[in-house]
């Protein structure tokens, strides 16, 4: 594969996807995560379905995002309560990367939140208008991993000028 560059419904086909057949470790960073909903089968999913399947799986999943979801997010999360006691999830409000680490054999980096106009199931005429590249690259998927990895470890937390902001700072 190399690297690939996606935009419009490939973060959907070619990212997403791919989510569903993670055997070991999914990690995701992104500035907003909303009630997004994905094709299983023929039916139309939440995407917290998916993570629930995983972890249900015995798959590793770290989330960071920016700021707490609504009312309809938290409605779905509630549906699945392995998230609750499986998902290891943290809040940052600093972070604005959009990165998956798909097994640390793929990684997308790019532009599109986890919602349904960045990277989920949305009418083409509503979509955002998003870029990213997909790659096995390891030195790329080394880079992403380390970023995200420094953020989940509290690395930037003792300096931060929005600690004010952070509902449980590491440090």
């Amino acid at each position: 594969m190399g690297i690939e560059f996606i935009s419009g419904t490939d973060h959907y086909s070619k990212v997403i996807e791919r989510v569903a057949s993670v055997r070991k470790s999914l990690w995701i960073g992104t500035a907003d995560i909303k009630d997004l909903h994905v094709m299983a089968g023929t039916k139309a999913k939440p995407f917290l379905g998916v993570l629930a399947d995983l972890l249900k799986r015995g798959v590793d999943i770290r989330l960071i995002h920016a700021k707490e979801p609504g009312p309809a997010f938290r409605e779905d999360f509630d549906r699945y309560p392995i998230l609750t006691t499986s998902l290891e999830r943290m809040l940052c409000p600093r972070v604005h990367f959009k990165m998956l680490i798909l097994d640390f054999n793929h990684a997308y980096i790019g532009s599109a939140n986890l919602t349904g106009a960045g990277i989920g199931m949305k009418s083409s005429n509503r979509r955002n208008f998003e870029a990213g590249i997909l790659t096995d690259e390891p030195t790329l998927i080394d880079a992403a991993a380390e970023e995200f990895d420094s953020v989940w470890r509290g690395a930037h937390c003792k300096h931060c000028g929005r600690r004010e902001y952070c509902p449980d700072p590491i440090m």
